[in-house]
C-alpha cells in the first residue's frame, strides 16, 4: 500500500495542483495524508483515491519535522511518499517509486523548477517539462550526496523510516531538518539512492539568502553542529555573517540583530 504524504501552510493553489498531479498519474496512490500546520484543515475537492487530513498546531515557528512524523504516523501504507506541497508529481512519479518500495533504501526523487508564470497556461500539467528547468545543483547528478538530500521529493518503506527514527523534532522552524534526517539514515547505514521520479516545483517568492528564516536557521544551525559537529547551510550562514546578522564562532553562532526590512526585501530573488 502507498501513502503519499504532504504538509501544509497556505500554498492553497498548490495544494490543487499536487493533488490534480496525483489524480493524473499512470499508477493512483493507496491514499494521500496532508498535514496542515497551524491552520485549520480545508475542504479537498473529490478525488479518486482518499485523502486524510489532519493539523498540528504549534505557536511560533512551523513544526516542519513534527508535521511529517505526524503524516507517517496517520498513514496506512507500508511504502510512504513525500511531496513537498509547491510539488507536482509527473505522471510516472508513483510508479516509478513503486519499482524500488520493497527495498531498505532511502529513495531521493528528481525535482525540477517550474517558471514563474507556468502554473497560468492553458494545459500546463501535460507540459511540466517544456516550462521547467533541471535543479541548479542536483540535475546532472547520478547519485546524491546525503549533505545534499532534500525533503521536497522522497521516499522509503515504513520499515525504513522508523530504523532513521523520523524527523528529529528538535528543529524548529525552517532550515536543517532535513539534511539531519539523512545524516542520521547515513549513521544507520540505510543507502540513499536517486531515482528519476520526477516532481516539479512550483513557484514562489523567495529569499537568497533566505533573511525571513534568519531565527529558524541559526537555531537549527545550532543544534545540527551540536550533533555532528559541522556546520549545516554553510552559504547561508556565510552571508548571514557578511550582513552582521550572527556571529559564527567555531563551535557556535550568535544571532546578534534581526534584518531590517530593506534587507529582507533586497533578499528578495528577483
Amino acid at each position: 500500500m502507498i501513502s503519499v504524504l504532504t504538509i501544509v501552510k497556505g500554498r492553497a493553489n498548490a495544494l490543487i495542483n499536487l493533488l490534480k498531479g496525483l489524480e493524473m498519474n499512470t499508477v493512483l496512490p493507496d491514499e494521500v495524508v496532508i498535514v496542515f500546520m497551524n491552520e485549520p484543515i480545508r475542504n479537498i475537492p473529490a478525488l479518486p483515491f482518499p485523502v486524510h487530513c489532519h493539523t498540528i498546531l504549534k505557536n511560533g515557528q512551523l513544526p516542519l519535522a513534527a508535521a511529517r512524523n505526524l503524516a507517517a504516523e496517520k498513514a496506512n501504507g507500508d511504502f510512504l511518499i513525500f511531496l513537498d506541497v509547491d510539488c507536482i508529481p509527473g505522471a510516472t512519479l508513483i510508479a516509478d517509486y513503486q519499482r524500488h518500495q520493497n527495498a531498505t533504501t532511502l529513495w531521493s526523487g528528481t525535482v525540477r523548477y517550474l517558471r514563474k508564470d507556468a502554473t497560468e497556461q492553458d494545459g500546463f500539467l501535460t507540459s511540466m517539462d517544456f516550462w521547467s528547468d533541471p535543479d541548479p545543483i542536483r540535475g546532472e547528478m547520478n547519485e546524491i550526496p546525503y549533505a545534499l538530500f532534500w525533503s521536497l521529493n522522497f521516499a522509503c518503506s515504513r520499515s525504513v523510516y522508523h530504523h532513521i527514527g523520523g524527523f528529529d523534532e528538535g528543529y524548529e522552524g525552517y532550515g536543517a531538518e532535513d539534511t539531519d534526517f539523512s545524516f542520521t539514515a547515513s549513521e544507520m547505514h540505510v543507502p540513499l539512492k536517486h531515482i528519476p521520479a520526477i516532481a516539479y516545483h512550483q513557484y514562489h517568492e523567495s529569499f537568497s539568502p533566505p533573511l525571513n528564516h534568519l531565527k529558524d536557521i541559526v537555531g537549527n544551525a545550532n543544534r545540527f553542529y551540536q550533533k555532528w559537529k559541522k556546520w549545516p547551510m554553510e552559504g547561508w550562514l556565510k552571508a548571514f555573517s557578511d550582513l552582521g546578522l550572527i556571529e559564527w564562532h567555531p563551535t557556535r553562532i550568535i544571532l546578534k540583530r534581526q534584518p531590517a526590512e530593506q534587507e529582507i526585501i533586497a533578499a528578495l530573488k528577483k
